[in-house]
């Protein structure tokens, strides 16, 4: 079946289902494969649960009208996607970077729907599927679109580029994060830099961050470009004003209090501001979205537990981040600081080195204990009394009667492998 015809289907349906716990009456189901599932073998379930059409490429699962046979279900996810974002001709923002990209989707998405209809990206479903679902969600009343793209290897990001063809585009910035898959630091750069070259090579907007020395050299000559910094009176203006614990900056004559922590998600904020002034957003009003704007999903959200404050970071965590939430709480005016860091995940040959070197940050830095979770934290060298290893986070756990805590402030930071958030349980 070509796309335009599959279109035409799923302009009769009510949204897209891949999981057919989930399917709402009249859904198009997409038969999606895993390397342990095969949605094919539910193509009958999903009619029963009220699937309008069910999209397959297995032709024994056929049974009826209903069941549309395809070459392969994930291409036709995708283009169907890809046709209908040309279909509707709605304005894209696309982003990308190694730290902060939800959060600054989040933003940029509290920001402009203050005055457009938008559609973002849900949670962080930024990938090969989630992109098309992201597309999939928009309709003829959707004013601007906020589609989130991540990316562990080369060649990802321009591939996502083709599917969402976007107007728009920024890059948060360009960290240590997925080195394994992208070969190290340059090929972060490399990698993420599709962006800029599918937004160039169409002739489109870019939004930067101009105090980022890569990012302005590599659109130095590029003329379709909007940005921010605090120094360069050539870009838009926006000031720092202290992060103790939140973020407050100076946008034209407005000071805007943030409900982030951390001098690190101060460019995440300057980019939802000036991406919101240039889609003509009052400043009073992008005032008002960010001042009301709370983190969720374990990113950089303050917790009261008891007589405890902890600032609760375990979504993810690469070496960037980690130094940049390391420095901001050794900032932290705070009398007892304990630091409870897990294990950083795809850093490939880099994992020892890298890992040693966020200890040795730690624990040179005057925190009153720290405690380093994980397989790759645990082989690392440490030589002090303040600093304690543990292998797994259940080696923690049953130790955990041993720790006292008592009216500190603790930071808990790691990858998502590692669920840092269960030591809320035990606090």
């Amino acid at each position: 079946m070509k796309t335009e015809q599959l279109h035409s289907l799923y302009l009769k349906c009510k949204g897209i289902s891949t999981d057919t716990r989930k399917i709402s009456k009249n859904n198009m189901y997409f038969a999606l494969k895993g390397d342990n599932f095969n949605g094919n073998t539910f193509a009958n379930q999903a009619l029963k649960e009220g699937a309008k059409y069910v999209i397959i490429d297995e032709p024994e699962y056929k049974t009826s009208d209903q069941t549309i046979l395809v070459d392969n279900v994930l291409e036709s996810l995708q283009s169907l996607a890809s046709f209908h974002r040309t279909y509707l001709n709605v304005p894209i923002i696309a982003l990308t970077g190694s730290n902060g990209k939800t959060t600054t989707k989040e933003l940029i998405n509290c920001v402009l729907s203050k005055k457009y209809k938008t559609v973002a990206t849900v949670g962080n479903l930024n990938n090969h599927i989630g992109v098309p679902l992201t597309l999939l969600s928009m309709t003829k009343e959707t004013e601007i679109g906020i589609v989130e793209m991540g990316a562990n290897h080369q060649k990802e990001i321009e591939f996502l580029c083709t599917i969402a063809k976007p107007d728009y585009g920024y890059i948060t910035n360009f960290g240590k994060a997925h080195l394994e898959g992208f070969g190290g630091i340059q090929g972060v750069i490399k990698g993420k830099s599709e962006m800029y070259s599918y937004l160039i090579e169409n002739n489109k907007y870019i939004f930067l961050n101009a105090d980022n020395t890569i990012q302005k050299e590599k659109l130095n000559t590029y003329i379709k470009k909007f940005g921010f910094s605090e120094t360069d009176n050539n870009y838009f203006k926006i000031k720092f004003i202290d992060a103790n614990p939140f973020v407050s900056f100076k946008i034209e004559d407005t000071v805007i209090h943030s409900q982030l922590i951390g001098k690190y998600n101060f460019t995440n904020l300057c980019a939802a501001s000036i991406i919101g002034k240039y889609f003509n957003v009052p400043i009073s009003t992008i005032k008002k979205a960010i001042e009301n704007y709370t983190p969720t999903n374990n990113r950089s959200q303050i917790i009261e537990k008891g007589n405890n404050k902890i600032i609760l970071d375990a979504y993810n965590a690469n070496p960037t981040s980690m130094v940049a939430a390391l420095e901001h709480f050794s900032n932290l005016k705070d009398d007892t600081k304990i630091a409870f860091l897990g294990d950083m995940f795809e850093l490939g040959k880099d994992a020892n080195s890298e890992h040693q070197a966020i200890a040795d940050l730690a624990t040179n830095l005057d925190f009153d204990k720290v405690y380093l979770i994980g397989k790759n934290f645990y082989k690392t060298k440490i030589n002090t009394k303040d600093t304690e290893l543990y292998e797994t986070f259940e080696v923690l756990k049953e130790n955990f009667n041993t720790i006292a805590i008592d009216n500190a402030t603790l930071l808990i930071k790691g990858s998502r492998g590692m669920a840092l958030e269960r030591l809320l349980d035990l606090l």
